[in-house]
């Protein structure tokens, strides 16, 4: 074990917390949008954060039961409250508040209106999409309004006194959410007007130039830097002791790594725990790259808050102020040594420290998952007790079979709700993008930093800086996942989050064996003699297209992860395909088909006699049929057709008449 440095910082300066102020003008509230440190100012009582949002209404909560009902229900692209007249009621809210954040899928021309404090016109009436094209002042600024791999985002406060209503139109398009902030009752603020004065555009200007560069913090005037360099030796911490009361203000580290995908591994096998005023558990507690907000791997990117620059630095711009005296930990799990340069900007305090909450950073995974049944498919991100404010997330996805894993909504409850403050239409959604798009992106509060076409490592991430959800009891966040572990898809994340001393923190640093080796990549089931549908040789199709389909990304296992698969075909059809007989002989004759809710019903022959009775290949979801048996076949040596003619459909199903054949095997009878 050894110590870096111990530092007593003299209170020459102090960095001001304000009480939650009764006015505020639009001014203010454009600073917001790059105050970092004003998210450790503990809640005032009557703020709240909250999600309108386009959700599937058939998801609720039934206090006769106390269950939840359709939970996972997905339909999430045009729910709304009701409908007045011709006119869609997407939100309803009382002030004095601020529409943060919003978002969409697909905004077309159908014009959407704000109507502010009970005004009989609307302060914005624009078409849908002129929230985002950057072609309507104030929402012009590329780091507040901007189009994402796919997902259309604006973050230009709109501030309200009284209430805010908003409506749209027919052809307003698909998919929304307004995330908006509720202030303290007596609270003032401006009603928002799009015609901004000088000052107010300086305003937002600046904060566009300041989100637009991201990157590390530079040092204040205030600021006391420090520097290290070091050799983390395995099993041996590193500690850094600093007296206050003071805050760290940025930090940044170098580490020598190796090249991809060895660094994936040792990112997991360093980590970093920070403890504030001598707590016997660590408030900060991530692997390391994790904890700047990205894995598997050295990914590079440049957010608000934290990223890892072109040369290789790490940086966190989190506020994290304590009040006697603050521990930070290095530690090496690995095998190796492994050089680190590590810097911090630590900043003197003389304001009360009782408004003041810790920061809090938490890496797990499946922890805390809820205990109600119908819930099974929500996956908890934070659970925790006290009073803060949730900053955001860094999710990281394993899943190597591919296909679209987020379809998952994202659900925050507050100080005990049964039925979520906010509740999503998507996990891309979440994190500002859509459409199940794999492009990398980067932006000031989301980002995509690494993505393999969906299929392998994917991390995202999204901070809540000016749209943080402050809590006084109690904070649940979650995220639907609609692939179980076994197929496996599995999730990774650290939650970031600004608690009182007081609060509860139940998350405890995890050991090596649970952070790295569970993303193997599954080996693939291969049915032994079985003849694989994806090599069999088409002798004959009277419509359609037989080809190979990977079948890898589905939960069941198909041999070689492979199937025949053919579409485009229709009732009447027929395929033929080769089937080789080595020896002539008896055979016990099985194969294995695909069901689906779009595939037809099927009539198998064996050189133009049929084989068994038709076979309805129906399914609400894909699956294979399992070994089916087709009986004793006399069969001559050389090639055999093996005959599929279509015939129809389940009366449920899709009319698309698919077919797929996962192998035949000949096993011959003695």
């Amino acid at each position: 074990m050894r110590t870096l440095w111990t530092v007593t910082l003299a209170l020459t300066a102090a960095t001001q917390f304000a009480q939650a102020a009764d006015t505020l003008t639009y001014t203010d509230l454009i600073k917001r949008l790059t105050d970092l440190e004003a998210l450790a100012a503990l809640p005032a009582p009557g703020e709240t954060c909250a999600q309108w949002s386009s959700y599937d209404r058939k998801s609720r909560y039934d206090d006769a039961t106390g269950k939840y009902v359709a939970w996972d229900a997905n339909g999430d692209g045009g729910g709304v409250i009701r409908k007045d007249g011709d006119k869609f009621v997407f939100a309803e809210m009382e002030g004095p508040g601020c529409i943060w954040r919003m978002w969409s899928a697909r905004p077309q021309d159908g014009r959407v209106q704000i109507y502010l404090d009970g005004a009989s016109e609307p302060a914005v009436d624009l078409p849908f999409l002129g929230y985002f094209d950057k072609k309507h002042e104030p929402f012009t600024r590329s780091a507040l309004v901007h189009e994402t791999a796919k997902g259309w985002n604006n973050y230009t406060p709109i501030p309200y006194q009284k209430s805010c209503k908003i409506v749209a139109e027919k052809g307003w398009g698909a998919y929304f959410q307004f995330v908006y902030a509720t202030y303290p009752k007596g609270t003032q603020v401006p009603t928002f007007k799009r015609q901004l004065s000088a000052e107010e555009n300086a305003a937002l200007d600046e904060a566009n130039k300041v989100l637009s560069a991201g990157g590390p913090a530079t040092a204040r005037t205030n600021d006391t830097p420090f520097r290290r360099d070091f050799v983390l030796q395995p099993g041996q911490p590193v500690r850094g002791n600093w007296k206050g009361p003071a805050a760290i203000r940025a930090m940044r580290c170098k580490v020598e790594l190796p090249g991809l995908p060895k660094d994936r591994e040792v990112l997991r096998e360093l980590s970093l725990q920070i403890k504030w005023d001598g707590e016997e558990q660590p408030s900060v507690w991530a692997p390391l790259g994790d904890f700047f907000g990205t894995a598997a791997g050295a990914n590079q990117h440049l957010s608000f808050p934290s990223g890892l620059t072109d040369d290789g630095w790490w940086y966190c711009n989190w506020f994290m102020p304590f009040a006697a005296n603050a521990q930070i930990t290095l530690l090496n799990d690995g095998a190796e040594t492994r050089k680190v340069t590590f810097e911090i900007l630590v900043t003197p305090l003389t304001n009360d420290l009782s408004r003041l909450a810790r920061f809090h950073a938490k890496w797990h995974r499946d922890a805390l998952l809820p205990a109600e049944p119908e819930r099974a498919i929500d996956w908890t991100m934070l659970k925790t007790e006290g009073r803060g404010r949730f900053c955001g997330v860094m999710l990281h996805v394993w899943n190597p079979k591919g296909s679209w894993w987020g379809e998952g909504d994202e659900k925050f409850f507050v100080d005990g709700e049964k039925f979520p403050s906010t509740i999503g239409t998507g996990s891309e959604d979440y994190f500002g993008y859509a459409w199940c798009n794999p492009t990398l992106f980067q932006n000031a509060y989301h980002n995509q930093t690494i993505s393999m076409g969906n299929k392998g490592h994917i991390s995202v991430n999204r901070w809540h800086i000016t749209d943080n959800v402050p809590f006084q009891k109690s904070f649940e966040g979650a995220i639907e996942k609609y692939f179980p572990n076994k197929r496996p898809t599995l999730y990774a994340c650290t939650t970031y989050w600004y608690q009182a001393p007081d609060g509860k923190d139940p998350y405890p640093p995890l050991p090596i064996t649970e952070r790295v080796g569970y993303w193997a990549e599954p080996t693939n089931v291969v049915v032994k003699g079985a003849l694989e549908g994806e090599t069999m040789k088409v002798l004959s199709k009277s419509a359609g297209n037989p080809h190979e389909q990977a079948m890898d990304h589905y939960e069941a296992e198909w041999s070689n992860a492979a199937q025949l698969w053919w579409t485009g075909a229709k009732p009447g059809d027929r395929l033929e395909l080769a089937l080789p007989v080595a020896k002539a002989g008896r055979y016990q004759l099985a194969l294995q088909l695909t069901k689906a809710r779009d595939y037809g019903i099927v009539q198998l022959s064996l050189d133009g006699k049929k084989l068994g009775e038709p076979i309805d290949l129906f399914n609400p979801q894909v699956a294979h049929t399992g070994v089916l048996d087709r009986g004793i076949q006399e069969l001559t040596a050389g090639e055999h057709k093996l005959g599929v003619e279509i015939i129809g459909a389940n009366a449920k199903a899709m009319k698309s008449y698919m077919f797929g054949l996962d192998y035949v095997k000949l096993e011959p009878v003695l």
